[in-house]
């Protein structure tokens, strides 16, 4: 054999390697990317064109790193992101980079114009108290809660999600989401009113966002004076009629979470059988990372939604601890973390430090079409963490404080 064919085999199998190595040890991969994206942040942060751009969201067309301000509904997520890596490795440089970007998400306590403060304060300031107990992150937990319970409509039933828009009272799927942080509110704080306007919501959505077959719409407009609803559609996805990805997953991954919080068999049921229609669903490809639409008739020509893939995974994690059909959620959720972890993940020190790869963001509107997205990361993270707890026989979420696991 020539020399430079020896040399082509021996690179391919230390290539080889080092991806099976990378795809074995995700922590380690994600601790090292991510110092790449805090990084590459700082970077952009310096020459961007507003003062208060800090947070990494994804990449632009040209591949530049796009960063955010706290109202952007992603900005929480890096903070969730460095918090989790805390948790993991009980390395005190990753709980210092999470102080500093979490303190920055503590302005959006009072925005009153946005439904999304639970993904913004939740998954940085909540897990910040999860793991911290500092009675600080406590109290913002409390105020974001009460500023987020002035967008519910008590006729409607439901809390607003956007303003100033084409409806009258939009409400999405993904507001499922923003629930958790009223649940915790009451928790920490023992005001029940933000529990009685999260179990209203979810009601109401039960009824109104969903299917015959457990398949839901993104967007359900009310009338604000009457409750009645309007209009039913599907803005994000291929049409009003069919399925899109993310908004299958933000409702289970909600469901599953309003069953954990109250105890009620209806959320339990709603979550297994929005499982079902995504699991034997025809178009779900064999590593089952969803396209961006279920229903897209290019399939599978169409883009993939990793995001979809990694927050239907930390749901079926936590599914698996409910349900009598727990077995077999967690053996498609380890399917489905395999498949991001060997074939999904950004090369080491690629793609500005993202880990995963093939988000869809807004396809009708034409952005973030497969790029990295900062929540694909975080509940992938999530789903990791998950994924470890029950392999040592714990439960599945830490709750307890300061690094249990």
């Amino acid at each position: 054999m020539k020399l430079t064919a020896i040399t082509g085999v021996l690179l391919t199998l230390c290539t080889t390697s080092a991806i099976a190595q990378q795809s074995s040890k995700p922590f380690l991969f994600a601790e090292k990317q991510t110092e790449v994206l805090l990084q590459k942040t700082a970077e952009t942060k310096a020459s961007a064109t507003k003062a208060n751009q800090f947070s990494p969201r994804s990449l632009n067309p040209d591949s530049s790193l796009n960063i955010v301000a706290p109202r952007d509904w992603c900005a929480g997520f890096f903070a969730g992101n460095l918090w989790q890596l805390y948790e993991y490795s009980g390395d005190a440089k990753w709980m210092d980079q999470a102080k500093a970007f979490t303190q920055i998400m503590e302005s959006e306590k009072t925005d009153g114009g946005t439904h999304d403060l639970g993904f913004e304060i939740y998954c940085s300031i909540g897990n910040a108290y999860r793991l911290t107990h500092d009675e600080h992150y406590k109290a913002v937990v409390i105020e974001s809660a009460k500023t987020l319970c002035t967008r519910f409509n008590p006729i409607v039933g439901c809390i607003k999600s956007w303003d100033n828009r084409k409806w009258k009272y939009p409400v999405i799927i993904d507001n499922m989401m923003n629930l958790e942080l009223l649940f915790e509110a009451t928790k920490l704080s023992g005001d029940s009113s933000f529990y009685k306007i999260a179990v209203t919501h979810a009601n109401t959505t039960m009824k109104n966002h969903f299917r015959a077959d457990y398949s839901s719409y993104h967007v359900i407009d009310y009338d604000p004076e009457t409750g009645k609803v309007l209009h039913k559609q599907t803005a994000q996805g291929y049409s009003d009629e069919s399925a899109w990805a993310r908004g299958q997953a933000w409702g289970l991954y909600g469901y599953t979470m309003c069953y954990r919080e109250t105890g009620n068999k209806a959320y339990l049921i709603q979550a297994e059988n929005i499982a079902k229609f995504i699991l034997n669903n025809p178009n779900l490809p064999k590593d089952l990372v969803p396209y961006w639409d279920y229903n897209d008739p290019a399939i599978p020509n169409v883009p993939r939604d990793v995001s979809a893939a990694a927050i239907m995974t930390s749901a079926l994690y936590e599914l698996s601890t409910y349900s009598t059909n727990g077995k077999v959620y967690k053996a498609t959720a380890d399917k489905i973390l395999s498949s991001l972890n060997h074939t999904y993940q950004a090369p080491l020190g690629a793609d500005k430090g993202f880990l995963l790869l093939h988000s869809t963001g807004h396809k009708p509107a034409g952005t973030e079409i497969d790029v990295p997205i900062i929540y694909a990361d975080y509940y992938y993270l999530e789903a990791l963490l998950r994924q470890k707890h029950l392999k040592q026989g714990k439960p599945v979420l830490n709750t307890a404080g300061t690094l249990k696991y």
